[in-house]
């Protein structure tokens, strides 16, 4: 198996899993952790975005969950899948995480394309490698992925504004 191919399995995975977050009722975003074996090791949708909780990004959720049970250099071997570009919030999670490599399907301008002005989603135009960058550490960031954009993006359609 090639690292393409690898890198498309995993993301197709994270695109199911953004559409459980949605037939769940949750923004669909999905993103999954594998460790340094090619294992899945936690999953995760969106999680309810209310008034009192506006942080519930896939990512970063994933991110506190694998905090808990992941040393920091364990997690610097794990990769990171998610359906669109980490924002800037999941970019800080997943630096301050430890997380090594990220892999992602589509873009964030992409993203903004298909959310508008829609106010669930007041997306930066800052991509991650532009956050990582300003970091002490090389976290490597794969992505997007043309294959996958097409299933991506189903899983938004009529959901935005």
């Amino acid at each position: 198996m090639t690292n393409t191919d690898k890198h498309l399995f995993y993301l197709w995975r994270s695109i199911e899993v953004s559409r459980e977050a949605r037939q769940s009722g949750n923004t669909p975003f999905g993103a999954i952790l594998v460790n340094a074996e090619g294992e899945i090791v936690l999953e995760q949708g969106n999680a309810e975005i209310t008034e009192s909780n506006c942080t519930g990004h896939a990512e970063r959720t994933l991110m506190e969950e694998a905090s808990k049970r992941y040393s920091r250099d364990e997690l610097w071997h794990f990769t990171l899948y998610t359906t669109a570009e980490p924002c800037a919030m999941c970019a800080g999670a997943i630096y301050w995480g430890n997380v090594g490599t990220v892999v992602y399907g589509i873009s964030e301008k992409r993203l903004a394309q298909l959310t508008g002005d829609d106010e669930q989603n007041p997306t930066l135009d800052l991509p991650c490698r532009i956050v990582f960058a300003q970091g002490r550490k090389p976290i490597q960031v794969i992505g997007p992925f043309p294959e996958v954009e097409e299933a991506a993006i189903a899983v938004h359609e009529g959901y935005w504004k």
